[in-house]
C-alpha cells in the first residue's frame, strides 16, 4: 500500500518524527515522546504495510483502528484547502459548441441559443462526506458532490471525476492568485451551500446506497417467509386440531373437552402473538439507519470557457452561463434553480424564467394547477406547501 505509506511518513514527519523508508513496505520511526508514549511505541519502531511488510514491523493498516488513530493525529488539518489549477497554453477554442451542449442540455418548453464564448475563471466547491449505514450488516462509503459557484451549476459525477483526476496529475500545489480570485467571483454563502447541499447529498446517499438496501431487503423477504412458513404450519396444525375436538365433543361437551378445546384456543392465539413478536423483531434487525459525516472541503479554481446562453419562453428572455472546464475537457450541466440538477432536462417556467427539474413545474397534486416552486414557496391557489406537493 504505497499511498497509505506515503500519507503516514508525511504525517509523522509533520509532528516531528524521523522517517526512513524500508523496503519491501515498510518505514522506519524514531518518534517523538508523546507518539511513543501515545501508541506504545519504542523509540525506534518499524512499521509495516502490506503483506511483504519488513520482519518485525507493526502492521499498518485500513483495517482496525489505525484509520481512527491517523485522523486523530491529523485532527482538522486538511479538512479545508484552496487550489488553482494552471490555465494551460495555447488553448484551442471549444470546437461546435453547440453540439456540447446539446449533450447536456434538453429545454422540452423553451428554445436557446448561443450569445458568446469566452475564455475565463470560475470558483468551484467540492466537498466530500461519509456515510454510515448500519442495519443487520455494515456498510460505509464516501461521496463527492461539488458546485461552480460562478455559474451555480450542480457539478455531475463525470466532471468531478475528472476534476480529481486532473488534480492528482497536476505537479505543484497552486495557491489561488489574486487576479482568478476576482474573475472567478467570490464563495456562495454558507446558508446557500447547506440549503443546496442536503437534497443533493441526501439523493447521492440513496443511490449509492440501493445495491446495498436491495440487498438487505432481500435477506428481509427470506427471513419473514421463513417465519410466516413455520408460524403458519404450527397456526395450522393447531387449528386443525381445534376443528377436530369441536367436533368430537358435540352440543354437550365435558369439562375435559371444553379445557382440551380453551387449551387449542390459547395455543392459537400464543402462535399468533409469537409471530407478530417475531416480526417485530425482524423489522427491529433489518431498520436501517444512516449516518452522514462532512469530511472535507476544496475551494478550486479552474480556467473554463465560458459559454453564455439566451433561453427564450414565449416573449420572455434569459441569460445564462455554462462553463466548459479546460483541466476536465467537460462541459458542465445548466445551472437548476429548483431540483437537484442531476438530469439533463430542465423545464422554463413563464414568470421569471427559472430553469428546474421536471418536478418544479409539476401541478399541484390538491387543486391540479401547475406552478414554479422557484417562484412560489406555496401552491398560489391552494396555499399547499411545496413539501406536500412534492411528495
Amino acid at each position: 500500500m504505497p499511498m497509505l505509506r506515503e500519507f503516514v511518513a508525511d504525517l509523522l514527519e509533520s509532528e516531528g518524527a524521523v522517517v526512513e523508508t524500508v523496503e519491501p513496505d515498510g518505514l522506519e520511526v524514531m518518534a517523538p515522546e508523546v507518539l511513543r508514549t501515545a501508541w506504545g511505541w519504542p523509540e525506534l519502531a518499524r512499521l509495516g504495510f502490506g503483506a511483504t511488510a519488513p520482519i518485525g514491523a507493526i502492521p499498518i493498516g485500513l483495517e482496525g483502528d489505525w484509520l481512527d488513530r491517523l485522523g486523530a493525529l491529523l485532527g482538522d488539518r486538511g479538512r479545508l484547502a484552496a487550489r488553482q489549477l494552471p490555465r494551460p497554453d495555447g488553448i484551442a477554442p471549444v470546437d461546435d459548441p453547440e453540439r456540447r451542449i446539446g449533450r447536456v442540455l434538453d429545454l422540452p418548453n423553451a428554445v436557446w441559443r448561443l450569445a458568446s464564448v469566452e475564455p475565463d475563471w470560475s470558483r468551484c466547491l467540492l466537498l466530500a462526506f461519509r456515510y454510515t449505514a448500519l442495519s443487520d450488516e455494515k456498510r460505509e462509503g464516501l461521496v463527492w458532490l461539488g458546485f461552480n459557484c460562478t455559474t451555480g451549476a450542480v457539478l455531475d459525477a463525470e466532471l468531478l471525476t475528472s476534476l480529481r483526476r486532473s488534480l492528482e496529475h497536476a505537479e505543484d500545489w497552486q495557491a489561488p492568485q489574486p487576479e482568478m480570485s476576482r474573475a472567478a467571483g467570490p464563495l456562495a454563502d454558507a446558508a446557500s451551500i447547506v440549503a443546496r447541499t442536503r437534497p443533493l447529498l441526501e439523493s447521492l446517499v440513496r443511490a449509492d446506497l440501493e445495491p446495498f438496501v436491495a440487498a438487505m431487503r432481500r435477506r428481509l423477504d427470506r427471513d419473514r417467509r421463513r417465519v410466516h412458513l413455520y408460524h403458519d404450519d404450527l397456526r395450522r396444525a393447531a387449528l386443525l386440531k381445534l376443528a377436530s375436538l369441536e367436533r368430537s365433543s358435540g352440543a354437550k361437551a365435558s369439562e375435559k373437552a371444553e379445557a382440551a378445546i380453551k387449551r387449542e384456543r390459547m395455543r392459537v392465539s400464543a402462535i399468533e402473538r409469537e409471530y407478530a413478536a417475531k416480526l417485530d423483531d425482524l423489522r427491529h434487525n433489518y431498520a436501517l439507519a444512516v449516518k452522514v459525516e462532512w469530511v472535507q472541503a476544496l475551494v478550486l479554481l479552474t480556467p473554463v470557457q465560458r459559454h453564455t446562453l439566451l433561453i427564450k419562453r414565449r416573449k420572455g428572455e434569459r441569460s445564462v452561463a455554462m462553463d466548459w472546464h479546460v483541466a476536465a475537457r467537460r462541459m458542465e450541466p445548466a445551472p437548476c434553480d429548483w431540483g437537484d440538477g442531476l438530469v439533463r432536462a430542465r423545464f422554463v417556467c413563464d414568470d421569471r424564467l427559472h430553469l428546474t427539474d421536471a418536478a418544479g413545474q409539476a401541478p399541484c397534486p390538491s387543486c391540479s394547477k401547475p406552478f414554479c416552486r422557484a417562484c412560489h414557496p406555496s401552491c398560489p391557489r391552494c396555499q399547499a406547501s411545496i413539501k406536500e406537493t412534492t411528495r
